[in-house]
This record gives structure tokens, C-alpha cells and sequence, in this order.
């Protein structure tokens, strides 16, 4: 049931629906409200003037997420090279794999937030689902310590609710974005390319992204398009974007 009024249900309720929802029966609900109650809802504490707000937990979860995904990569994929286990990573953990994965489990439907006071659009409500996601895995991560939560999200949110063979087939083209973003923002973004050094049978290649004069990415490959394109994504994780 969408929680509409803002308000959580029983306790013994809401254990029951979350259970429902991430296939683990919470043992402290007060970490899970926390984790679904977005800033626009939020108390403000005494004294800080901070949110009592789910951001916390977000940044934990956040952490924890990329912590699994890249050993999860790393041990499925023996034989890649470091950029292609980075771009897997990325498509796992990405703002839009997140918003899409909070949907489908059903999340959205107890995240506390307020749309009248909302700035951020629909795309804004949909990351606010996302975050709420992150915040969840850092409640878990209290609540159950790391082993369970390396397994809630490898086989029960992964396994079950990811098509990871789909993914390795999406391309991602951070260049595109980066370069599209530098210029809503009339921001200097280049693109250089660095020594190419020998690598058994093959030549590895180097790029180099700078925005605004300052060096933000750099990636190596086999090929130049792909080094450019984690260089480019290294850059738009630096700039704090997904």
C-alpha cells in the first residue's frame, strides 16, 4: 500500500511488509524508518540543523554496495581488465539501475516523501527511490552485519532482479554524457591521449579527461575509444554524478 500520508504503519506491520519486500525480517524497524524517510519529511535535530533524514544511511549503503559489486565482479569475471570491471560495476550500481531496482522490489511503495514540497521533478522522485535503496543496504548492513548484506544483495537483490548478461551488453558512453554536461554547464572538458606502452602482444593505450583545466579521469585499454570511455567515466564519478 503507498504510503501516502507519510505515516509508517505498526511496527509488527511494517516488519511484515518489508519482509515481503527484501526477503530479510527486520530486527531494529527503527533503522528501516530511518532508511525510508527522505529529507522532505524529515524532523529537523536540535541544536545542528541537520535533517533527521535517511542520508546517513544512504552514504553507508552507498559504500557497502560498491564494496560487493566490485568483488562480485572481480571474481566473475577472471580474465577482464580493470576497465571493464570498472564499467560493470558502474552499470550495476548506477543511479538509473537503482531507481528501476527500488521499483521493482516494491520499495517506492513505503519511502516517505513529500511530492508538493519536491524540487527535483519526476526524474528527482525516482532518484529519491533510488537513495532510499542505498539507505536500505546501510540499514541491513546494521541490522545484519556484512555477511548477510553481501548476501541480500548478491543473491537476493542481483541474482533475482538484474539481468547482469543484458548489462555487460549496455553500453554506457560516459564521453557523450560528460561532453553533453560541459556544455549545459559551460564547462572546458578535453580529452588527451597518453603514451602507449606495450602489453605482451598488444599496445595499451592511455587517455586523459581534464574539466576546467584539471585532470579528472584517466583509462587504459586495448583500444583507444574504450580508455577514453573510462577515463570519461572516472571523471563523471569525480563530479559527484551516476
Amino acid at each position: 500500500m503507498k504510503n501516502s500520508e507519510n505515516i509508517f504503519p505498526p511496527d509488527r506491520e511494517l516488519k511484515r511488509q518489508l519482509k515481503s519486500i527484501l526477503g530479510l525480517s527486520p530486527s531494529n524497524i527503527n533503522l528501516y524508518k530511518q532508511a525510508l524517510k527522505h529529507s522532505t519529511v524529515a524532523d529537523d535535530l536540535k541544536h545542528n540543523g541537520h535533517k533527521n533524514s535517511n542520508e546517513r544511511l544512504e552514504f553507508l549503503g552507498d559504500a557497502i554496495l560498491n564494496s560487493v559489486v566490485a568483488e562480485m565482479v572481480f571474481l566473475k569475471y577472471p580474465y577482464r581488465y580493470e576497465g571493464f570491471l570498472t564499467q560493470m560495476r558502474s552499470k550495476i550500481v548506477s543511479r538509473e539501475s537503482l531507481n528501476k531496482l527500488a521499483r521493482k522490489i516494491g520499495l517506492d511503495q513505503l519511502v516517505m516523501l513529500e511530492k508538493r514540497n519536491f524540487s527535483g521533478g519526476v526524474h528527482g522522485i525516482e532518484t529519491a527511490y533510488g537513495n532510499a535503496m542505498e539507505a536500505i543496504i546501510g540499514a541491513v548492513y546494521l541490522d545484519k552485519g556484512f555477511k548477510k548484506t553481501q548476501k541480500f544483495i548478491i543473491q537476493y537483490l542481483i541474482k533475482n532482479h538484474m539481468d547482469i548478461d543484458n548489462l555487460e551488453q549496455t553500453e554506457n558512453n560516459y564521453k557523450s554524457k560528460l561532453l553533453e554536461w560541459a556544455q549545459r554547464t559551460n564547462k572546458e572538458v578535453k580529452f588527451e591521449e597518453g603514451p602507449v606502452v606495450k602489453n605482451g602482444n598488444h599496445k595499451l593505450r592511455h587517455a586523459f579527461v581534464w574539466v576546467d583545466g584539471v585532470q579528472m579521469g584517466e583509462g587504459k585499454d586495448h583500444v583507444k575509444k574504450k580508455a577514453e570511455q573510462v577515463a570519461a567515466q572516472m571523471a563523471w564519478e569525480a563530479l559527484g554524478m551516476k
